[in-house]
């Protein structure tokens, strides 16, 4: 309804902020797109940062009855709920979530300590959402360094949230080049343009630019259309 202008956007925050104590994965997979959109649409407003806050304050109860640990019992949807809230939360620059994901980062990287696959992709996209040069550089030897193409696609999905103009063009670069097989491209052009406002403009342009690489390479397949819709 909100969507289609019939009620306020208002509204809808307000039934939000009523699933704080929700345990459900799928209820809030839902919360999370629907966040995500209207995250998307105040990138343009001067609303942005408090919906940023937003998100924290809805996400963090759930974050810190979750930590970052499994518990004894706990189903394959606690942690796929787990790795959800701690990325929203990440995203959304949220400090303990923050410094957490930083430190994991780094025992992963020196191989003190490796990461869970679940906890992968959430800690991936805090460290490049709040990242620079130097994190995004590890991020793409990890990805050189990788022997399974899963631990490649994850890396490719989550490079767009890297936040810095020069950044996003070295990673759009990245995306034509001989390190990621054509048919995981779109996914990194993907990730830059629902990364940020600056990346959706950085990547629209890309496309334009390299259009007639893109349409040669794709024509005729799903892959043309799945880069149109992102």
């Amino acid at each position: 309804q909100a969507r289609a202008g019939i009620i306020s956007t208002v509204e809808v925050l307000k039934v939000m902020e009523a699933f704080v104590n929700e345990p459900n994965y799928t209820v809030w997979s839902d919360l999370s797109c629907n966040l995500g959109i209207l995250s998307t649409l105040l990138s343009h407003t001067d609303f942005y940062e408090e919906i940023q806050v937003f998100v924290k304050d809805v996400f963090t109860p759930i974050g810190e009855r979750l930590g970052w640990d499994p518990k004894p019992g706990e189903g394959h949807l606690d942690a796929l709920l787990r790795g959800l809230v701690l990325g929203k939360l990440g995203k959304a620059g949220h400090k303990a979530t923050l410094e957490e994901a930083r430190r994991r980062f780094k025992d992963h990287v020196e191989g003190k300590h490796i990461l869970s696959a679940d906890l992968r992709s959430p800690v991936y996209v805090t460290l490049l959402k709040h990242g620079d040069s130097s994190t995004l550089d590890t991020m793409l030897k990890l990805h050189k360094q990788a022997d399974m193409q899963e631990e490649k696609n994850r890396i490719e999905r989550v490079l767009g949230a890297i936040s810095q103009p020069e950044l996003i063009q070295k990673v759009l670069t990245f995306a034509l080049s001989e390190e990621v097989r054509p048919q995981d491209t779109v996914s990194v052009i993907g990730g830059v343009a629902g990364g940020s406002k600056q990346g959706r403009k950085a990547a629209w342009k890309f496309v334009r630019d390299n259009w007639e690489e893109l349409y040669n390479r794709y024509q005729g397949g799903f892959l043309i259309s799945r880069l149109i819709k992102v």
